[in-house]
This record gives structure tokens, C-alpha cells and sequence, in this order.
């Protein structure tokens, strides 16, 4: 019982990590002339499907409203571990470049409340929506793990999509924002 119990335990949290953690192999593309490593949006160049979420407070929030300056959607959750993890860096880089681009957390896989308190507890400075289980988002995002980061540029262009915590977006944003 003991041995069954334990490779049970075993097995979920392999099948988490992978889950969380899983990332693409990286390609080298160009960003305004610019070298950047990570996986490459699909549709280079095309415009990001927009959408509708509500806000911490409920309040609809429509990703195209933030046109004008450049938005990092990052598809997230606190029981991903690597997403928990990179949550410092991320604070770090938002407070780095305030004003110079928009970070949207969209919850993935909670419910309502966990989001709710994951968002408060680890103190998340930026916006977040909700995105519920019957939303399409995730498909129309191709999203294949956690956390992934789409970068939009202020036209609301996709730029370049990185899955799995990754030391080249911080190097991307250096490279976007004038600063090595």
C-alpha cells in the first residue's frame, strides 16, 4: 500500500512539473533587428486574438484596450511552481521598465478564489483576468505550458511567445527596451 501510494505520488508530481515546466525547443528569430531566443508565435506578425475577461474585481477587461504600449500576457498559476518561481524576476523587470509595457496575468486552471488569493498573497502589481474553463483562450494562444509569455507589441502584434521560465525574455526585454 505504502509502495502504491508513494509512485502515485510520484507519477502526479512528474506529470505536474512536466506540465508546468514544459517548454519548446528555442528558436533564434529577429525582433527589430534584434536576436531573440524562445519559440516563435505561429503567427509572426499577425495580430493577437483579442478578448474579454473580467478583473480581480469582475470588471471586463478587453486585451485590445491596452493598445499603445507594448503587453506581456503571462498565462500563469500558483500551483505551478516555476511560474511562483519567477514571479521575483518578474516584479524585478516590471519595475524596471514601469510605464514602458503592460503585464496581464491570466490565471490558468484555478478556481476564482485561488486566482484571488495567489494574486494578493504574492503581491502582483500588474493586471490580472480570469480566464474560465470554457474559455477558448488558451487554444486561440496555442498554449502548450506554464508559465508562457506572449509579447505584443503596442500595434497589438504578436512579437514572440516563450514557454517555461526562461533567462532570455528578461534578455528580450533588455534588447526591446534599450538596455543591456
Amino acid at each position: 500500500m505504502r509502495k502504491i501510494f508513494l509512485f502515485l505520488t510520484l507519477t502526479v508530481m512528474a506529470t505536474a512539473m512536466a506540465s508546468c515546466g514544459k517548454k519548446q525547443g528555442s528558436d533564434v528569430t529577429k525582433i527589430n533587428g534584434t536576436e531573440a531566443v524562445g519559440h516563435q508565435a505561429e503567427t509572426d506578425q499577425a495580430l493577437a486574438p483579442d478578448f474579454t475577461l473580467n478583473d480581480l474585481n469582475g470588471k471586463p477587461l478587453t486585451l485590445s484596450s491596452l493598445r499603445g504600449k507594448p503587453v506581456i500576457l503571462d498565462f500563469w498559476g500558483s500551483w505551478c511552481v516555476w511560474c511562483v518561481r519567477g514571479v521575483p524576476k518578474m516584479k524585478e523587470y516590471y519595475k524596471k521598465y514601469e510605464g514602458k509595457f503592460e503585464i496581464l496575468g491570466i490565471d490558468c486552471n484555478e478556481s476564482e478564489s485561488e486566482w484571488k488569493a495567489a494574486v494578493k498573497e504574492l503581491a502582483l502589481p500588474w493586471l490580472h483576468v480570469y480566464c474560465p474553463k470554457e474559455s477558448t483562450l488558451y487554444r486561440d494562444y496555442q498554449i502548450q505550458g506554464f508559465p508562457t509569455k506572449v509579447i505584443i507589441d503596442a500595434e497589438g502584434k504578436l512579437v514572440q511567445t516563450i514557454i517555461g521560465e526562461d533567462p532570455a525574455f528578461y534578455e528580450l526585454l533588455d534588447k526591446m527596451f534599450g538596455e543591456s
